[in-house]
């Protein structure tokens, strides 16, 4: 049984920034308004790379080229 715990939003630090959790909408939402996607699209890039913000702005700015 998978255990899921709330996002703790008082911890905005660098390793916070660092992820996406695509659990919770506000992060996809923010995620889909920064780079115009679709909600699918969003979700897809979440569960290609994981919570690696990184990897997936670096995908969405390869496609800009």
């Amino acid at each position: 049984m998978e255990v899921v715990m709330a996002d703790d939003k008082s911890k905005r630090g660098p390793q916070d920034r660092a992820r996406v959790d695509g659990g919770e909408d506000y992060e996809v939402g923010y995620l889909m308004k920064k780079h115009h996607l679709e909600r699918a699209d969003a979700l897809r890039l979440v569960k290609k790379y994981g919570n690696n913000r990184a990897k997936i702005e670096e995908e969405l700015v390869a496609r800009k080229v």
